[in-house]
């Protein structure tokens, strides 16, 4: 069946099968690392210990899903050489030196504090530690600065020049760097992180009150993470639609695919909830919409013109249907996300936060969802800037490496199948941590040395933590 694909298809989705792995790790590290930060703060500040025994439940699930984003995001970087060699060639005199500014200033921070924040808190002493966390917590955030300045360049590129040979080559690294579409996305990116990991932590707390609503590790992931998602989740809707008046103005084509809008709509363009896009034919099938809303939220004026697809010649349109419906996937969360927030304020007024019910069910099943929304986002954004690799500059199609079909495929299979085996058994690891309750984990954690010595552990005493805790 591959063999009927060409090398640009298949490399196009090569890379959006591993990145979209890839993706998914970065966006809970970020987020889970800054948790941490502010769980040892809290232990140091209040002297709590249910705050240190969550830092020592999560920094466990951090350190495998950080290993496995690292992992995942090295077969990216053989893809720019192997797959798309010309946009290498192409744009390396500008990404290149940003990709190495991430890898020295936000990796190494990341690497050099990583070990003493996971095993140092004995030999360091507090402030070190805490310093360590904090550090490592700010690497992931400058790692997904300049991650986020690359990308963001290549739907706004400025700041660029071209050489005798066709490159593109720095003028202005300042704008290059803080291009356009890069303070919006930056927002967007870090807050949809922290909403995933909040959304995460809740559906395990809500796990382990389920089962036991006395669970004082529960009780408390699960009242910070309601905290998290009644406060961050209505400034990630401030922030996304910020993010879309920026895109309708240097990214017009995108929004006309994200709206669903094939006609122009010279006065005041609806909004179009659902509908079956027909891009054979330019039209949208089977449209539930609402006259005018479109051009209200869009240009905040019900009757103001919004041109449509049929004003973009075909070859410069992307997938229509692809970047319409993972837009309302992303929609649809984010409100949902928003409903959950203030059940959980509805509930913790009633003082009711903690009392296993509907609520906690709720929190369960969405606490995947966060992941679903990055990816559905990332596709939005990704596949509604096609079919150009360097907005309005660099076609995909131009872009490509002298590869052959066959090839790309192959390895395209071998992906697959390496990536659902390994990151498979490493998910299915993460969630058999998160499946314990956070004194359980730890105890089977610290014990299996001894029982893999043929030696019984003792028995934990009323507190759960053996002897006095430092």
């Amino acid at each position: 069946m591959l063999a009927s694909y060409s090398a640009e298809i298949l490399a196009r989705v090569q890379f959006a099968f591993t990145v979209s792995f890839h993706i998914v790790f970065p966006a809970f590290s970020i987020g889970l690392a800054s948790y941490l930060a502010v769980l040892n703060a809290l232990w140091l500040w209040r002297g709590d210990r249910v705050y240190r025994q969550l830092f020592d439940y999560w920094k466990k699930i951090f350190a495998v899903a950080f290993g496995m984003g690292v992992v995942s995001g090295i077969t990216m970087s053989y893809q720019f050489g192997t797959n798309w060699a010309v946009f290498s060639d192409k744009t390396g005199p500008i990404l290149g030196p940003l990709m190495a500014y991430e890898v020295l200033s936000a990796f190494f921070l990341e690497a050099g504090f990583l070990g003493i924040m996971l095993f140092g808190r004995d030999r360091v002493g507090k402030g070190l530690h805490m310093f360590a966390t904090a550090m490592v917590a700010l690497g992931t955030l400058a790692s997904a600065t300049w991650i986020l300045s690359v990308n963001s360049w290549m739907h706004t590129p400025a700041g660029y020049g071209f050489n005798e040979v066709g490159q593109f080559v720095p003028t202005d690294w300042w704008a290059a760097i803080f291009n356009p579409s890069f303070p919006y996305r930056l927002v967007h990116m870090v807050l949809a992180a922290y909403l995933t990991t909040a959304f995460v932590v809740a559906g395990v707390g809500a796990l382990h009150l389920l089962r036991n609503k006395a669970d004082a590790e529960a009780r408390r992931m699960f009242s910070m993470a309601m905290w998290m998602a009644v406060i961050v989740t209505p400034l990630q809707i401030i922030a996304g639609d910020a993010h879309g008046l920026n895109t309708l103005e240097h990214q017009p084509v995108k929004i006309m695919a994200m709206e669903g809008h094939f006609e122009s709509h010279p006065d005041g363009a609806p909004l179009i909830l659902f509908g079956i896009p027909n891009q054979a034919e330019g039209r949208m099938d089977h449209a539930i919409e609402i006259p005018k809303l479109g051009s209200l939220i869009l240009k905040h004026d019900p009757n103001a013109p919004m041109p449509g697809l049929d004003t973009i010649p075909e070859e410069d349109q992307p997938p229509v249907a692809i970047v319409f419906f993972s837009f309302r996937i992303m929609v649809g969360l984010g409100f949902a996300m928003l409903g959950i927030g203030a059940w959980g304020l509805l509930q913790r007024v009633r003082g009711r936060l903690f009392t296993p019910g509907w609520l906690h069910r709720a929190c369960v099943v969405m606490g995947p969802m966060g992941f679903v929304a990055v990816l559905a986002g990332w596709i939005t954004t990704e596949v509604g800037r096609q079919p150009f690799t360097v907005y309005g500059l660099l076609r995909t199609s131009d872009s490509l490496s002298p590869v052959d079909a066959p090839a790309v495929g192959t390895t395209l299979v071998a992906f697959i199948v390496v990536y659902f085996l390994i990151f498979g058994a490493g998910t299915y690891y993460l969630l058999a941590m998160m499946n314990k309750p956070a004194r359980l984990l730890k105890k089977d954690l610290r014990d299996a040395p001894m029982r893999a010595a043929g030696i019984t552990p003792l028995p934990e005493d009323d507190t759960g933590i053996k002897g006095q805790e430092q």
